[in-house]
């Protein structure tokens, strides 16, 4: 039977009071022996097991590649392999003893996740169960914090996901924007029985990003709002210890690292997990999800009380499983938290569960069939294996059907005479288009994000001020340096998504210049862009709505959308081609220099 929202949320927005049991039939934890009095055991350990950023992992599979999982380090994915570790601990301490829960970014970013919203979708009349929470019901998953990718599909495959679990869906910050209460459950209350008559009550407070505001504007705005995580923590960790909770425990979308990419756009932090642990007093641990690093155990002191507070974030796409470790003493008639430790476990030392891989070996059969649909031909192979340091042709495919898409848009409007330029990152340096045959997933692979298109107005100046920003990616690397592609990129941590290669112009990035100065020689059709004219930028909707931080994009004026992916306007314009030729599209219009000398 799937979670009641219904009874949660009619519960928790009355009175804050929706208590989840935890399964117990296992063997308790040992205790210490009786006091002098014979008042019975006055120890009690259990574990708290987590992930995060699954992202729509189920198998130890990569449906761009249409093979096995691999990457430089063997890590493996998938919710079949966590299901293993969940079940080896769950053997270990007692299933009485644990709980299970996630920190959000479930229901997008493999092919798996897509086929269920958009191809054969759960909001579908007698539509199918979404895999993630077939996989996670039958694992026994007690709560899981809203992520900001949850809202990629909009709200109603929100909700039916959320329908579809039979654990809550959490989000103190998730609120209805004309009532401001919570849109979601904002917490969840935990039973666990000790063999001391005295149930241990733990919290779990689940809060998302505030983020979410503006990269998934165009599905929540005058729906949902989303304040700050320490705000919200603050209101909700005093009054779940005045409900008797002994542990509260957060399960934060947020990051550790205290910054944020959306500068100034909103007055909230992005990765404030540690300014939670710090700012709030009540929080025994938190679990970290957002920045996809891991962090087995990072300790921070609470600036009220003194205490540490244990903070783990397991790696992506469960490639790991928290688990923090409780131990708690009897104290003057309640439980005390004596002691929080945290460690990972790597899921690549176990085999899939073979309940989860078949339970849902239908769904992945169908998906592998689907991306693995012919869609036309390419006379000629493409990676984007050097595009964060490179124009390659596979990028600039993308930047090609963009442009093209905004200048046929924009036929017969006022907008028509303008150049149209297009921004595209390299979003995995694994995509590869064949020569030969080209197939659903080799479009897709290009671009792994749910992202849909619009096009903005800028001038001249704005290009070159968005340019510059861009090329902050790369290190500052004086002439005569030895060059190292893979030290050169992704500077101050800067992911390769956010490096804008803008398609339509000609440039050199100069890395030996300090950020702010490397854009030089500018130009449009052979001739130095004008700083007061007026171009149209093809930018993806993440990027529109301020992902990243970047410049005058999300101030400029808009003047043509579309809610289509962009994945499915590449993969439409490769059927409609028929045969992909770089030659009509691929130039090398950018380049990396050194006071004037080409790099590569």
């Amino acid at each position: 039977m799937a979670f009641d929202r219904r009874t949660f949320l009619g519960t928790t927005a009355a009175t804050g009071a929706a208590v989840a049991l935890a399964g117990a039939t296992s063997t308790p934890a040992a205790a210490a022996p009786q006091d002098a009095k014979g008042a019975g055991p006055r120890t009690y350990a259990f574990t708290v097991m987590g992930t995060t950023d699954l992202h729509g992992n189920v198998f130890n599979w990569d449906y761009f590649t249409d093979k096995e999982f691999d990457d430089k380090a063997h890590n493996d994915v998938g919710l079949a392999k966590i299901s293993t570790l969940v079940n080896q601990v769950r053997a270990e301490k007692g299933r009485r003893n644990t709980l299970l829960i996630d920190a959000g970014d479930t229901i997008q970013g493999t092919q798996l996740s897509y086929y269920y919203a958009k191809v054969d979708p759960i909001t579908a009349r007698r539509g199918p169960v979404h895999p993630m929470a077939q996989a996670m019901n039958a694992i026994g998953y007690d709560a899981a914090a809203l992520g900001n990718h949850e809202f990629n599909y909009g709200i109603p495959v929100l909700r039916k996901f959320e329908e579809q679990c039979d654990f809550p869906l959490l989000g103190a910050n998730a609120l209805d924007a004309k009532t401001l209460r919570p849109a979601f459950a904002p917490y969840s209350m935990h039973k666990l029985r000790t063999p001391c008559g005295r149930d241990v009550k733990v919290a779990v407070l689940g809060l998302t990003n505030p983020g979410i505001a503006i990269w998934d504007k165009a599905n929540v705005q005058g729906k949902m709002t989303f304040p700050g995580l320490e705000e919200q923590a603050a209101k909700y960790v005093p009054k779940l210890r005045s409900m008797g909770a002994d542990v509260v425990i957060v399960s934060a979308h947020s990051g550790s690292s205290g910054t944020s990419s959306y500068g100034d756009q909103l007055p909230y932090i992005e990765n404030a997990a540690a300014l939670v642990a710090e700012q709030v007093p009540g929080i025994d641990a938190i679990l970290v999800g957002h920045a996809h690093t891991e962090i087995p155990e990072y300790r921070v002191k609470n600036g009220a009380t003194g205490k540490e507070v244990v903070l783990s974030e397991p790696l992506k796409w469960g490639q790991r499983l928290t688990l923090f470790d409780f131990e708690l003493t009897w104290v003057k008639g309640r439980w005390s938290v004596a002691k929080v430790s945290a460690k990972v476990l790597n899921s690549n030392t176990v085999a899939e569960d073979e309940k989860i891989t078949r339970l849902l070996s239908d769904e992945h059969r169908k998906v592998v069939a689907y991306v693995n649909q012919v869609i036309g031909t390419s006379t000629q192979a493409m990676s984007s294996a050097e595009g964060a340091f490179k124009d390659v042709a596979i990028i600039d495919l993308i930047n090609h059907v963009q442009a093209g898409t905004v200048k046929g848009a924009l036929a017969g409007s006022e907008w028509a005479a303008l150049p149209v330029l297009s921004q595209a990152s390299c979003f995995s340096r694994t995509a590869a288009i064949p020569a030969g045959q080209v197939t659903i997933r080799d479009a897709a692979g290009l671009y792994p994000f749910e992202n849909t298109m619009e096009a903005r107005l800028l001038t001249g100046a704005q290009v070159k001020d968005y340019l510059e920003y861009s090329a902050r990616y790369f290190v500052r690397t004086a002439p005569g340096d030895a060059v190292d592609p893979a030290k050169l990129t992704n500077s101050e941590g800067i992911p390769d998504y956010n490096y804008d290669a803008v398609y339509g112009l000609a440039y050199d990035i100069d890395i030996a210049q300090p950020v702010g100065s490397r854009i030089v020689g500018l130009s449009f059709q052979g001739k130095p862009v004008d700083p007061a004219a007026q171009f149209v930028l093809a930018v993806n909707n993440y990027r529109a709505s301020g992902g990243g931080n970047f410049p005058h994009v999300p101030q400029a004026k808009q003047v043509w959308s579309n809610s289509d992916e962009i994945r499915n306007t590449i993969i439409q314009w490769v059927k409609a081609k028929g045969t992909v030729d770089p030659a009509q599209f691929a130039s090398v219009d950018w380049r990396l220099t050194r006071a004037g000398v080409a790099v590569f």
